[in-house]
């Protein structure tokens, strides 16, 4: 199971890594044009924040459990990804955009289980 957690824990901090680093860096127009229409309903700066948001968590959930330090902060930043993964969802069920809030809750699910993995019976 740790191995199964550490797989999790890697494929999201890539994804979420990248997703992130996307919305911090690129301008709105950009951001609207690769990621879609619900871009269009947040500001430039809400749009970094949730890309800083983002890196942060991918950072979170590799980087303290590599250096052995703070490891807690691993379960709280995958808490924290499955928290906006859930907002994610809501955001595009409410614009009946239904394969991104699939894809939200696949990731939400995988978060929850690091989270819970990490917290529980396979903390570090």
């Amino acid at each position: 199971m740790n191995i199964t957690l550490w797989i999790a824990a890697s494929l999201l901090a890539l994804l979420f890594l990248a997703s992130g680093a996307g919305k911090a860096l690129q301008p709105k127009p950009k951001i609207v044009e690769s990621s879609g229409a619900w871009a269009e309903d947040f500001s430039p700066a809400a749009l970094k924040f949730i890309g800083v948001v983002e890196v942060l968590g991918a950072i979170g959930l590799i980087l303290p459990a590599v250096l052995d330090i703070a490891t807690v902060l691993v379960p709280l930043a995958a808490t924290g990804l499955a928290v906006v993964m859930a907002v994610a969802a809501v955001v595009h069920g409410r614009r009946a955009e239904t394969k991104h809030v699939a894809f939200n809750v696949v990731l939400l699910i995988v978060a929850a289980l690091v989270a819970w993995g990490r917290f529980g019976p396979y903390s570090f």
